[in-house]
């Protein structure tokens, strides 16, 4: 039996429509040369964006330990989206940074979103696409959400 997405609560259906756009922008990316990116990799590429980070400040960032942010920043660098340099302040430290290809990656996923809510505008409205915006927003501050958007650390619930 197929559920209708009208019997689902707000929570599925917002978790199932992020879904849905999430896996649409990814096969667009990975048209475009991305094919290697994760949905969980802009976890950290969202610290290292900002500036350059040492694993300990990555590590406190995420709020997680050091040895999960290496094991992160490992894979990321394996796949050539991160390098790690000597700290111009304390060459005994490494500061991770972002690759050309991440940052590409970076850009070329702000384009999508972009294009993915036109498409979304034109086809059921700009108001509507802005209703819902809101709620949702409104939503995730009714149950604090928002403080963890503002310092990035945003993760599935436990």
């Amino acid at each position: 039996m197929v559920v209708h997405p009208s019997t689902l609560d707000l929570s599925l259906t917002a978790l199932f429509a992020g879904w849905a756009m999430t896996d649409e922008l990814q096969r667009r990316l990975a048209a475009q040369g991305f094919a290697e990116l994760r949905f969980n990799d802009g976890v950290v590429v969202q610290h290292v964006l900002a500036a350059p980070l040492s694993i300990t400040g990555l590590a406190e960032r995420m709020g997680v330990t050091q040895q999960a942010a290496s094991k992160a920043v490992a894979d990321l660098e394996r796949r050539g989206l991160l390098r790690r340099e000597p700290d111009p302040a304390d060459a005994r430290t490494k500061l991770l940074h972002l690759t050309k290809h991440a940052r590409d990656a970076v850009e070329a996923t702000r384009k999508l979103r972009e294009e993915l809510q036109a498409e979304l505008a034109a086809e059921f409205g700009a108001e509507r696409l802005d209703e819902a915006r809101s709620l949702l927003a409104a939503v995730i501050g009714r149950f604090g959400g928002d403080d963890a958007i503002r310092a990035r650390r945003v993760r599935p619930p436990r």
